[in-house]
């Protein structure tokens, strides 16, 4: 292995040790805990160190975004092979989805809530959030014709119904209820 290689393996394996920190953090403390001061001084970097993997917070935290997205569009398609219909693999979707932003709140924040610098629907959409809406997609796609508008208001669906939950707005004793209720909407005649 020449120089450049092991100089490359050794800035990817800081930059991991900063993200892997940041998501610690954050989700011990919460994401207000994430600051560079305290970055550096859990993975024992100084601050112009994370400053030269990471122009800001905000990049930090799309980073963690991205490795959301790299865990959500498997998530959500191993999900969708469950299902025997198209009704069942929408309502498999749905749930894994909403089980994501409960099991993983920092990583989700990070994903759809937090400045992050993420494009989405842009020409330079990173691959793996086009991944993820491209799992989403493919459920949806069967029980409606207008397949991306469609494909978003599921996830915006989805998405209000996880950060109201999360928040204590409505009652997780309800969650099956309203997964009967999204998938009577999307797979309902009138979208077709």
């Amino acid at each position: 292995m020449g120089i450049s290689e092991r100089r490359e393996r050794e800035k990817a394996e800081r930059e991991q040790r900063i993200v892997g920190a940041a998501r610690m953090l954050a989700e011990q403390d919460g994401w207000a805990s994430v600051t560079i001061r305290r970055l550096a001084q859990e993975i024992e970097y100084s601050q112009p160190v994370l400053y030269a993997h990471f122009e800001n917070r905000d990049a930090i935290v799309g980073a963690v975004a991205l490795e959301g997205f790299g865990e959500l569009a498997p998530t959500l398609r191993k999900s969708a092979l469950k299902g025997a219909t198209s009704r069942q693999a929408l309502e498999d979707v749905a749930t894994a989805y909403l089980e994501f932003a409960f099991e993983r709140p920092a990583v989700y924040e990070a994903m759809f809530i937090l400045p992050s610098g993420l494009r989405f629907a842009k020409s330079d959409t990173p691959h793996v959030l086009r991944e993820t809406f491209g799992a989403m997609m493919a459920v949806v796609e069967p029980l409606c014709t207008d397949v991306e508008i469609a494909t978003e208001a599921f996830w915006a669906t989805l998405h209000g119904l996880a950060e109201l939950e999360r928040h204590g707005r409505i009652r997780s004793s309800h969650r099956k209820e309203r997964m009967r209720h999204i998938v009577d909407m999307f797979a309902g005649r009138h979208l077709r």
